[in-house]
């Protein structure tokens, strides 16, 4: 595995490290300061990882799937991030800390247009992702350094596809509640 793959997984095991201490600082030790300071260290995790992708890139190496995985990671962080947080929060304060609500679950229409959210979502993250992994093709402008980069693109293009009929599949089909009849 190379560098910027274990960049890749370093930033992301951070990412929930720094998660757990803000949430941890927050409730269990009471520290909303010291908590915010740890949240906040989220897209500074996505500033390094984007400088050790361009460094790399930069001083000639060729692009990977790595490299292309770095440009998801950011692009999925920038747009899921908050809420990603706002999940994590959630269910850190009903099941950890027994305070606050249990987390709802979705069914139904209510589920369909959440999972719509969270699709429209998926593609500005997508549309965020694919114009950092075209700048680094046009940055790059050698096509065979720069193979893997398109070659996620267009499994991450199949992936959007898929996902868009899952959304729908949830409006054709939507989700029931485990006890209730089919039908």
């Amino acid at each position: 595995m190379n560098f910027v793959a274990w960049a890749i997984v370093t930033c992301e095991v951070l990412f929930w490290v720094v998660i757990l201490a803000g949430f941890t600082a927050r409730y269990i030790f009471s520290r909303k300061k010291l908590g915010l300071f740890f949240l906040a260290l989220t897209p500074v995790l996505d500033i390094i990882l984007l400088a050790i992708a361009g460094i790399d890139l930069y001083h000639g190496a060729s692009a990977t799937t790595a490299h292309a995985l770095a440009a998801i990671y950011i692009s999925v962080s920038i747009v899921f991030g908050k809420s990603m947080i706002a999940w994590s929060d959630e269910r850190f304060r009903y099941y950890v800390t027994k305070q606050g609500p249990k987390p709802i679950k979705r069914y139904g229409m209510e589920h369909a247009r959440h999972y719509l959210k969270s699709f429209l979502r998926h593609v500005l993250a997508f549309l965020i992702g694919a114009g950092i992994l075209f700048g680094l093709v046009t940055w790059i402008d050698d096509p065979l350094r720069t193979e893997a980069l398109s070659g996620v693109l267009k499994i991450w293009s199949m992936v959007v596809g898929i996902d868009l009929i899952i959304t729908s599949s949830y409006f054709i089909w939507p989700r029931k509640a485990k006890n209730q009849p089919g039908i």
